[in-house]
């Protein structure tokens, strides 16, 4: 007999496993690697339901952010990112996805989980700092510099990130 406990995190799980996906894939550029990111938060989300059950969507962001900072700091990746599609983008979409993943792939991973968060999970430089246990200058830092690998790696997203972002 399934609990309430039960079908509550399954319905959470049900409406909010897409978009999960989605920012792990932009924090780890690898749709493998995003797949256990995404799970490894989930379990950690199963095992602690009844306590977080509230709120789980910050407690799972939070916990696969604190997966893959961990996961950066065991081991540097080698593997070169498997590119995102979306049927239903067009061609020049699917160019500037394309352009913009290459370009993230060759940024370190911790300058790619300040992008991330920065601007996709679009967390202020505090909220960022907090969620990656990093000081607010790190975080500016950090930020600034990998905008300004990407602007050398991918000219061609100037207009995305701005002349003086």
């Amino acid at each position: 007999m399934i609990t309430a406990d039960e079908a509550g995190f399954d319905a959470f799980v049900a409406g909010r496993q897409a978009a999960l996906s989605r920012t792990a894939y932009l924090l780890t550029g690898d749709h493998h690697l995003a797949q256990d990111l995404v799970q490894a938060a989930l379990l950690q989300a199963a095992r602690h339901w009844k306590r977080i059950h509230t709120s789980p969507e910050a407690y799972v962001r939070r916990a696969m952010y604190h997966q893959n900072i961990s996961w950066w700091r065991r081991r540097r990746l080698t593997e070169s990112p498997l590119l995102a599609h979306d049927a239903t983008a067009d061609a020049a979409d699917t160019d500037l996805r394309l352009s913009l993943d290459q370009a993230l792939a060759r940024l370190t991973p911790k300058q790619r989980t300040v992008l991330v968060l920065r601007f996709y999970e679009d967390l202020t430089e505090v909220e960022t700092a907090r969620a990656l246990e990093l000081s607010t200058s790190t975080v500016k830092s950090t930020t600034r510099q990998a905008l300004a690998r990407l602007r050398v790696l991918a000219p061609e997203l100037a207009e995305l990130i701005g002349a003086d972002a």
